[in-house]
């Protein structure tokens, strides 16, 4: 398996993320747009901290079985991933469904794509959440170089899953793991009530 070597910096202002990049020639591979997906959790994959993802990116749909140390990664380099492209998002939810493992979860986000030097910057936007950006390259210099470049401070990077960002601005009811079992998370609709927002 792939190691994903990835970094998050969250509650950032997009567009003075986009001065910055520019700034520093960065190179915008795909404006924003919406992607979906898909996610497939059985009962083995919870208590290994892992799931697979079918994932419509715009461009490209994408297979994916990722597989973290635990819940909440403290590591660039906590995250292993296989993903393969596939033809359509809708068959392979399909496909996947007949095989007797139903998605858990179907989500919605906003991403942007850009290339600086190496590393892929991806401006995030998720229902209900403060924008943020990821940064991943093939190796964790290169991560730090372009974070340091973009003015991030390292000891304020985030290795979460997105359900640990949304921790960040909520409470979670108890026994509410996230995002992750709501059966819809959509940009119109309303802050579910498993969630408060912190002051």
């Amino acid at each position: 398996m792939k190691t994903e070597i990835e970094v998050k910096f969250i509650a950032v202002d997009i567009d003075d993320i986009r001065q910055r990049l520019k700034k520093l020639g960065a190179e915008c591979e795909q404006p924003m747009r919406l992607m979906r997906r898909v996610l497939i959790e059985q009962p083995d994959h919870e208590a290994n901290h892992s799931f697979i993802r079918i994932r419509d990116q715009g461009d490209k749909i994408t297979l994916t079985f990722k597989r973290r140390a635990k819940r909440s990664p403290d590591k660039i380099d906590d995250t292993k991933e296989i993903e393969v492209e596939v033809g359509s998002f809708e068959d392979t939810v399909e496909l996947f469904k007949e095989a007797g493992w139903p998605h858990k979860t179907y989500q919605e986000n906003r991403r942007e794509t850009w290339m600086l030097d190496g590393a892929e910057v991806v401006i995030d936007e998720w229902p209900w959440l403060s924008p943020q950006i990821e940064i991943e390259a093939e190796d964790e210099a290169t991560v730090r170089a372009a974070a340091a470049k973009l003015g991030f401070d390292w000891n304020d990077a985030f290795y979460g899953h997105i359900d640990d960002v949304y921790e960040t601005e909520y409470t979670f009811a108890p026994g509410f793991r996230g995002i992750i079992v709501l059966p819809e998370v959509r940009f119109e609709d309303p802050v579910p009530e498993q969630m408060t927002p912190k002051e």
